[in-house]
């Protein structure tokens, strides 16, 4: 891996200009592993300078040049897997079996699924057979500032860099810095397959000194953001004053609706679905409703479930839960679990601490048991939140299923276990945020769309 006290700007690795180096820790041992550079204004204005300059020439090519660098990218990513997954593991504390698979894998299906939209989508199109002469143009946004968290990095870095570049627009990274190697081994992907200068920039930064000087940019002509509702509300005001584009993918508190004629795994799999990633998921299934009538069993299975969950470094191969990303936020946790029990709460499995002979920073990931007597409370108790990420419902009735589903007020739902397809539109409503990513969707984000007349 490069130096990772530098940024990638402009096709070349280069020495910070105004930042100051801190150091990246192993969620795992709370060891120093790499020091980075926070980067300062100068530096997020070179990036957002090159990106400008690059700008009209890759916004120029044809989408199949745009598409067949994207291809080239594939093919770097896939030989470099095996690095990707260690510096995921390392930087924010993926188990290794986790970070080889949905972690380096979401960064793959992403950029294949792009790829795929891409080659069939229609930048020109006429519109309609109303008015022949008319004909409308898909142009990309320009110079987009991409900011990413920490906890699925590959992932969505991917969802926002490989629609960007497949719509023709510059971007300049921004990853979190709890997380920045899997970023700067991407930049050596992006370079290794070739992107002209200045069509990809990456400076690390923290929120506060880069991310915020990128959003309120006035040559930034989109943000796209992944993070806390609270910073999504500051990003969006402080972008107002340019009037640019803002994307917004923030928390999640999703409900898991588990009626008694639910398969007799749904409470096993949603326990364990809350609990991957070591429950660092913003649309982790962390409130289970559940019918009154199973309600009991369903606790007593939860409770299994929680006690048979290992707990390990990430280091070590198995389908253990590994550490959370930093101290800040075990501290965190602990205080929602101990506010909890505070409230009456009834503890079932884990509690405050770190489990049985773990010496680092750990938790157990926390899943809330309701009980609802109706449909109707069921969609009331799911809907009773600010955010609107994903919701989860279990049941064998269809009609029911299907019923539930339109009622529910979040950008998803997924039922009985079963995953959205490849390339589905991943994004939520109300606090959660606003816009879509993945497949087409995700490339619509980055294009602004032009009307033009008598075109024959």
């Amino acid at each position: 891996m490069q130096d990772a006290t530098r940024h990638y700007i402009n096709g070349q690795w280069v020495t910070s200009i105004d930042g100051r180096e801190v150091a990246v820790e192993n969620p795992s041992t709370e060891e120093k592993i790499a020091t980075i550079t926070l980067g300062g204004v100068a530096d997020a204005d070179a990036a957002v300078a090159a990106a400008k300059a690059a700008f009209p020439a890759w916004a120029a090519t044809d989408a199949s040049d745009r598409i067949a660098a994207l291809e080239r990218l594939m093919e770097v990513y896939k030989s470099r897997a095996a690095d990707m997954a260690q510096a995921i593991s390392f930087e924010m504390g993926a188990p290794i079996a986790l970070a080889k698979t949905a972690q380096v894998g979401a960064g793959a299906g992403h950029l294949k699924n792009t790829i795929r939209a891409a080659k069939v989508f229609a930048f020109e199109r006429p519109l309609g057979d109303h008015a022949p002469g008319d004909m409308i143009l898909y142009e990309p946004v320009g110079v987009c500032a991409l900011i990413t968290p920490w906890n699925w990095p590959m992932n969505q870095v991917m969802l926002k860099l490989a629609p960007a570049l497949a719509a023709g627009c510059t971007v300049v990274l921004k990853p979190s810095e709890l997380s920045p190697l899997s970023a700067i081994l991407l930049a050596e992907m992006v370079d290794a397959a070739g992107f002209p200068p200045g069509v990809f920039n990456l400076v690390n930064g923290d929120g506060a000194g880069v991310g915020a000087h990128l959003t309120a940019h006035p040559d930034v002509d989109m943000v796209s953001f992944t993070g806390s509702t609270r910073a999504g509300v500051a990003i969006s005001k402080a972008a107002a004053d340019t009037v640019k584009r803002v994307s917004l993918e923030l928390g999640g508190k999703g409900a898991n609706i588990i009626f008694a004629d639910a398969d007799e795994k749904a409470v096993a799999r949603g326990v364990r679905h809350c609990f991957n990633n070591s429950g660092q998921s913003c649309n982790a299934p962390t409130r289970m409703l559940v019918e009154r009538a199973i309600y009991d069993q369903a606790v007593e299975t939860a409770r299994t479930v929680a006690k048979k969950t290992e707990v390990g470094p990430a280091d070590i191969e198995g389908r253990q839960i590994g550490p959370v990303v930093s101290e800040t936020q075990f501290n965190k946790i602990q205080y929602l679990i101990k506010r909890g029990i505070d409230e009456q709460a009834t503890l079932i499995a884990g509690g405050l601490g770190r489990p049985d002979g773990w010496k680092e920073e750990i938790f157990g990931p926390v899943l809330c048991i309701s009980p609802f007597d109706s449909e109707e409370e069921a969609i009331a108790l799911a809907n009773d939140t600010p955010y609107g990420l994903t919701n989860y419902v279990q049941t064998t009735d269809k009609s029911r299923a299907r019923r539930v589903a339109r009622r529910l007020r979040s950008g998803m739902v997924e039922m009985n276990g079963k995953f959205g397809g490849a390339g589905s539109p991943f994004g939520g409503m109300k606090h959660s945020g606003n816009g879509r990513e993945g497949g087409v969707w995700g490339l619509e984000e980055f294009l602004e769309v032009k009307a033009v007349s008598d075109w024959e």
